[in-house]
């Protein structure tokens, strides 16, 4: 399971695909195939046609973005086609010229080499452990996100599959463990409740989810409140939030000056996205003040992190 960690594209929804041998005759039809030649059962025939659209398009990058605007986009290609996206089977010959099901496989393929991101094909969680689900669902809207869960609760008793997730909030990125929080409270009854619950005292984790799930008789420790501050913005960040919602995720209506002061505790919450928090508000803060108080607390992270080291 890779970490997407990539500034320059938001977490992308899922996407519906057809199964490998659905897509393997898509190939096999291709105008190109007859010359390419792919050969063997359905998942060699899709591993060298792979390699062929990686081949192809890597020599023209103009093809290779434009594919990426089409699957981002969803819209038809206007004008002509090149010959190499339809040779391929990408986008269909007939108008509107929009991408195929071999266009939109390929094109997930394409973004994943280029950014890192993977991804998810709806239906492609049901048989992940908890730490997978959470990290595959960060993307996905409300009704595909139960469409998933369904699928992954299938061959799982429900008491079981929350203990599962409860298990991983506290090893999971920061986006995941808001989907975990989220699953729990809202989509698995009182199993998911009562799982929670039991999470409510341990340090740090127990502090975030009172935060997100409202339980105000969990009190937030002093020294916890710099760790749930940079969980909660964060996830934010993890999802490739505009920066100005990440900054007023911590501003919360103060004036500069309590923003400053806010940010100096965060050096001292230990944790790992902190770093990544702070650069925000050094890079796009528009107050000079905000921005001192973040690159102070940033040199003192980096001289925390030698002392303990």
């Amino acid at each position: 399971m890779s970490s997407y960690d990539d500034d320059t594209l938001p977490l992308q929804p899922p996407v519906r695909l057809p199964d490998e041998a659905t897509l393997a005759a898509a190939v096999r039809a291709a105008p190109l195939a007859a010359e390419l030649k792919p050969e063997g059962d359905d998942a060699a025939v899709l591993a060298a046609w792979a390699g062929h659209c990686r081949e192809r398009l890597a020599a023209d990058g103009g093809l290779l973005l434009g594919l990426i605007r089409m699957y981002l986009s969803r819209e038809p290609l206007a004008g002509d086609v090149p010959e190499p996206l339809t040779g391929l089977g990408l986008v269909r010959q007939e108008e509107p010229h929009s991408l195929s099901w071999l266009g939109l496989w390929a094109a997930r393929l394409v973004i994943a080499a280029t950014t890192g991101q993977e991804i998810p094909v709806m239906g492609g969680l049901a048989e992940a452990d908890a730490a997978t689900l959470l990290h595959g669902l960060r993307s996905y809207p409300r009704g595909e996100r139960d469409e998933e869960l369904a699928g992954w609760l299938k061959n799982r008793e429900r008491a079981a599959a929350a203990f599962e997730i409860a298990s991983v909030l506290g090893q999971v990125s920061p986006l995941s463990r808001a989907v975990g929080v989220e699953l729990l409270s809202s989509s698995l009854g009182d199993e998911g409740r009562l799982a929670l619950s039991g999470l409510l005292e341990e340090p740090r984790l127990g502090a975030v989810i009172a935060a997100r799930t409202g339980r105000d008789e969990r009190r937030t420790a002093p020294e916890e409140l710099a760790w749930v501050l940079v969980d909660m913005t964060a996830a934010l960040l993890e999802f490739g939030g505009e920066t100005g919602e990440v900054i007023e995720s911590v501003a919360l209506g103060m004036d500069a000056e309590e923003q400053a002061g806010t940010i100096a505790i965060l050096a001292f919450g230990e944790h790992p996205w902190t770093g990544r928090v702070l650069r925000v508000f050094i890079d796009h803060h528009p107050d000079a003040r905000v921005v001192a108080a973040a690159r102070k607390a940033l040199r003192r992270l980096h001289g925390l992190a030698e002392l303990r080291a």
